[in-house]
């Protein structure tokens, strides 16, 4: 079996930017696809019966797992971070609901042995369907798009290379600091008067890339891929 085969439906949703106007556009379609989608939601839970709406903001903090879809492959370890922000959440049906968030988020690359690592941290927005089944204890999922943006980028080297394929793959800056994508997730939530406390796991692919891909340089693809483990305290106030 080809190694790259259980990439396969990754790269179905990965796009080649040629360069910078075709990715702009791209990028234009994205946020026009988010605001859209947000909007038909809020729409939609506004034409519903009469159920009282709920409506929440709270605090998250948890951890990511994550590596790299890199093209040509490099052998990786999954690189462990910190994640946490801000939520706000807009129940208006008993299973329905949308939620935004404001995160901190950590990701990017571990080489195998922990000889080098490339940290990623990024503000990102995600824009989600919430859907809940349960009463005072709750199942939920969470569906939607999310755009980010590098603010921090550090490199850790433990060893030296040992091949020159290695000196290109370390030597590659960041190209692209936007960061836009999908995320699902699903976790339990219990409420305790106001108060909720919830645990959410989610996990997040990136449609764009970090490092340059010109044919002139070493990656033709260079996707972020993760996954969260997250805490979460809410109070409702409507």
């Amino acid at each position: 079996m080809c190694p790259n085969n259980h990439f396969y439906a990754m790269r179905v949703l990965h796009y080649p930017v040629k360069n910078n106007s075709y990715r702009m556009k791209l990028i234009y379609k994205t946020l026009l696809l988010i605001v859209l989608a947000t909007g038909l939601s809020f729409n939609a839970l506004a034409q519903r019966g009469n159920y009282k709406p709920e409506m929440y903001v709270g605090a998250t903090f948890g951890m990511t797992g994550s590596m790299m879809y890199l093209n040509p492959t490099v052998d990786q370890d999954i690189l462990t971070g910190y994640n946490g922000g801000l939520v706000f959440r807009y129940v208006a049906d008993k299973s329905l609901g949308v939620q935004a968030e404001l995160n901190f988020s950590e990701r990017g690359w571990k080489q195998k042995g922990g000889a080098f690592t490339h940290r990623l941290s990024y503000v990102e927005v995600p824009f989600l369907t919430h859907f809940n089944f349960g009463d005072k204890f709750r199942f939920f999922v969470n569906i939607g798009p999310k755009i980010g943006y590098l603010v921090s980028d550090k490199t850790t080297v433990n060893n030296a290379a040992t091949t020159e394929d290695e000196e290109e793959q370390r030597a590659q800056a960041v190209q692209y600091p936007l960061d836009y994508g999908f995320c699902f997730g699903m976790g339990v939530l219990v409420s305790a008067g106001k108060q909720v406390f919830q645990l959410d796991t989610r996990a997040n692919l990136s449609m764009s890339d970090v490092f340059p891909n010109q044919k002139k340089d070493y990656f033709n693809n260079s996707n972020n891929l993760y996954a969260s483990v997250s805490f979460a305290w809410l109070i409702r106030i409507k």
